[in-house]
């Protein structure tokens, strides 16, 4: 399979979705071109979107009212994560309506979003709906820049995020799985950035870099595995997605992991979705086996170790930032 029929796979009617992101991303069609005004029209009603509004309740959630987190991995904020990667936006009214749900149900000390018991931030929650908001249509929003500035005032003086981070100075542990921050500045317009916006993602970015986007401690197997919704995990294209999107394509120090998504990818082209989320830390494995009943329910939309429409969109969106072409 050439690339041209790998794109044209990804531009398949039945998943308007990928065809939208598909146009905009990979072929640079402007939002204004009839092919893109139709598929985004049909995003709502075909699908994984049209799918997932079917199984939302009127009043805005999914599966718990009040509940965002829970029951993980099917509740509201993760849903809303995925709809965010799909491109649903602020224009359907039912994401709009939700967009609201979610943020009052998640207040944020200061003024923004994203804050969990007690109004508190936690990385991996507040960052991921920052961005989330922002790909949603957002980024005027008063709440939203309230997040990002979070953001800037509780990351690591020496760069980067920590995923535990709920207190009232930052934390001084750093890790490659809180990524998200860097996520949400990926979706930040460039022309709405302060200069402690952009001092803070150099520092990140770099955090990042430094280890090659994998070193830290000992290897940690599912780094190595492609998976979307990507949630709170991390791996290799995950932090491939977020660096090359803030400019950063050219540095050297991607080269191992741009080599793994160049080995990963199949000889017809595609690259398979190795994983519907990564597998939880020793820690987490032994607490689930101990409480099965709160093992979490995975929120899928294609088959592990298949050919993956969202994985290979994803890979190509990095390979033509680093390469010019798809």
């Amino acid at each position: 399979m050439s690339t041209d029929s790998v794109v044209k796979w990804l531009l398949e009617d039945s998943e308007p979705s990928v065809r939208y992101l598909a146009l905009t991303q990979l072929l640079d069609k402007g939002e204004g071109d009839p092919a893109v005004r139709k598929a985004k029209a049909r995003v709502p009603y075909v699908g994984w979107v049209a799918e997932t509004l079917a199984r939302r309740d009127p009043g805005g959630w999914w599966v718990r009212d009040g509940g965002r987190m829970e029951p993980r991995f099917l509740g509201t904020h993760w849903t809303m994560l995925a709809l965010a990667d799909l491109g649903a936006t602020r224009d359907v009214p039912q994401i709009r309506e939700s967009c609201e749900y979610w943020m009052t149900k998640s207040p944020l000390i200061g003024g923004g979003v994203g804050g969990l018991g007690q109004g508190k931030g936690h990385h991996c929650f507040t960052a991921n709906m920052a961005r989330a908001l922002l790909l949603m249509g957002y980024e005027d929003d008063p709440r939203v820049r309230k997040t990002i500035e979070f953001l800037v005032k509780t990351a690591h003086p020496k760069g980067g995020w920590t995923c535990r981070w709920n207190r009232d100075t930052p934390a001084p542990g750093r890790t490659l799985d809180a990524w998200e921050g860097l996520g949400a500045f990926a979706a930040y317009p460039r022309s709405k950035w302060t200069s402690a916006m952009k001092d803070c993602v150099e520092r990140g970015a770099e955090y990042f870099l430094e280890r090659e986007l994998h070193l830290q401690g000992d290897r940690y197997e599912p780094w190595y595995r492609f998976h979307w919704p990507t949630h709170y995990y991390y791996d290799l294209l995950v932090g491939l997605d977020c660096l090359t999107a803030l400019g950063y394509g050219k540095d050297r120090r991607l080269e191992y992991a741009l080599d793994l998504l160049r080995s990963k990818r199949r000889g017809d082209g595609r690259w398979n979705l190795d994983a519907v989320q990564t597998d939880p830390d020793p820690e987490g494995a032994r607490w689930f086996a101990e409480h099965p009943e709160k093992r979490p329910t995975p929120l899928t939309f294609e088959v592990a170790g298949k050919p993956s429409k969202m994985v290979t969109l994803r890979a190509l969106r990095v390979l033509k930032r680093v390469e010019g072409h798809i």
